[in-house]
């Protein structure tokens, strides 16, 4: 799979862009500020419907503008070629076409194109809070199946339910809150142990690669791996819920369940965000990104786009050298800032300054 071609209208800096992209490598320079982080967010848009950047649609849309366009011509490994089109707007709903159709559910672009992008940002995936983690993951099972989104939703719908009758009981325990609790607890256990069960099945699968992803990165063999192992699962999800439930009562809110789970990441057996040096962690970082993009290139069957956006600025000299050695095959896009090292060599080159593309071919 490859976007051959991504045409910007009114999405964030850019009023109306043009980038012809290759099917291996491209390099997208330019100075902080120009636009180039914001191509890689569009390119990710496509596959997530969201933004990497965690910020909401309307941030999206130009200043002064009602409407952003992302218009992109994919071409998939059987040769068929597809026109994926995103409109986001800043009143009324967003909408998503295929070939000109509007996709009756805008979920349903999901595993239609797949990109993976690391970002300086990703440093939070280790350093940060179990919410960073638990989002990796749970991204990753959507790249892996676009029915997990479902699953995950469920969860949450469920969660939500759960927790606003919490705070309406107000610590107190009558009949019917307890039958109603009962039933919540039930669709929770269901769903939140298959949750439970999917994010460690992904993680006994992404480890072997992450250890691979990490040694080829620090160009020397490292133990690096990833642990994932809730204490609730142990008894699974009813057993842990009935349990906790006066503490629930107590605290108006769910104390245990998938929501909670944390992933643990070591680096030579030792607790990454305590113990790993910098530039240890932005290398752990970019190692999960890159363990999970060939996790699902192996299962889905061809690999997803790369963006590697404003990599280089992050890793020392060796570790930038080792990346570019070790690139996947497929679509990959690198932005920089820098100039390009002496042993990259990119199939093409682009260069963005306020917003206008220069190099296409």
């Amino acid at each position: 799979m490859i976007v051959q071609r991504i045409k910007l209208r009114d999405f964030r800096n850019y009023p109306e862009a043009t980038f012809d992209l290759t099917g291996g490598v491209t390099a997208v320079i330019g100075e902080n500020g120009q636009g180039k982080t914001n191509l890689a967010e569009a390119m990710a848009y496509l596959a997530t419907l969201g933004s990497f950047r965690g910020v909401t649609p309307d941030a999206l849309i130009r200043v002064g503008s009602e409407q952003a366009v992302i218009r992109a011509d994919v071409v998939h490994d059987d040769g068929r070629m597809l026109l994926v089109e995103a409109e986001i707007n800043r009143n009324g709903r967003n909408r998503v076409f295929v070939n000109k159709q509007r996709l009756v559910r805008a979920r349903d672009l999901l595993g239609v194109v797949r990109v993976s992008v690391f970002s300086p940002d990703d440093l939070a995936l280790v350093k940060g809070g179990p919410a960073e983690r638990r989002t990796f993951l749970d991204d990753a099972l959507v790249a892996l199946a676009p029915k997990h989104d479902a699953l995950q939703r469920d969860v949450d719908r469920i969660l939500r339910q759960r927790n606003t009758l919490l705070k309406q009981a107000g610590g107190r325990v009558s009949p019917e809150v307890a039958l109603t609790l009962d039933v919540w607890d039930a669709k929770f256990a269901e769903t939140g142990d298959e949750l439970g069960r999917v994010r460690a099945a992904l993680v006994a699968n992404l480890e072997p690669a992450l250890r691979e992803a990490y040694s080829a990165l620090a160009d020397r063999e490292t133990p690096a791996g990833a642990t994932y192992e809730p204490t609730w699962r142990k008894e699974g999800l009813a057993a842990a819920l009935a349990a906790s439930r006066a503490d629930d009562l107590k605290r108006a809110v769910t104390t245990v369940g998938p929501h909670r789970d944390d992933l643990d990441l070591l680096v030579n057996a030792m607790p990454a965000r305590t113990h790993a040096s910098q530039g240890e962690q932005r290398t752990l970082a970019l190692a999960m990104r890159m363990a999970v993009h060939r996790l699902v290139a192996d299962q889905v069957g061809t690999p997803p786009i790369l963006v590697l956006d404003d990599v280089l600025s992050e890793l020392d000299a060796g570790r930038a050298r080792a990346l570019l050695g070790h690139l996947p095959v497929g679509q990959v896009i690198l932005t920089t800032a820098t100039a390009l090292p002496e042993h990259a060599r990119p199939d093409r080159v682009l260069r963005i300054a306020a917003g206008c593309v220069s190099g296409n071919q």
